[in-house]
């Protein structure tokens, strides 16, 4: 999941005929939020990165591997492919195209969402926080 400083303004309640101002930063900043969920304890591993290339992921699947991740079930995305996993002992499975309804992980990304967006952070690090608090 991507997390930025780029706002999004939020559907709030107001009487009818008053305009809403709503505070919205635009910075052009981001971090990769690396979300594993075990479907059926509903556990969740995270780590975060700096983008979505194979090099930056590769290292957290295998964190998680070392502490008992076997089997990782993910979308077709371009840094989920490559050379820099083959050396990772975890199952890798990709699901097909166009389904993101298969992946747990998409729910608490859609859950982090509608928690964290809406409120101005300034950094990126504050904003990082309040995900890990959701999570």
């Amino acid at each position: 999941m991507r997390v930025g400083l780029i706002g999004q303004a939020r559907q709030v309640w107001a009487p009818r005929g008053v305009k809403v101002k709503q505070l919205v930063e635009y910075k052009r900043e981001w971090a990769y939020l690396n979300l594993a969920v075990n479907g059926l304890t509903g556990q969740l591993r995270w780590d975060w990165t700096e983008n979505m290339k194979s090099q930056a992921i590769a290292p957290v699947v295998r964190q998680w591997a070392d502490a008992g991740v076997e089997v990782v079930v993910w979308d077709r995305a371009r840094g989920h492919r490559g050379s820099a996993y083959q050396e990772v002992s975890v199952k890798l499975i990709e699901q097909p195209a166009y389904s993101p309804e298969l992946n747990p992980a998409e729910r608490v990304f859609e859950y982090l969402r509608s928690q964290v967006e809406g409120e101005v952070y300034g950094t990126m690090e504050a904003k990082k926080a309040a995900v890990e608090a959701e999570l």
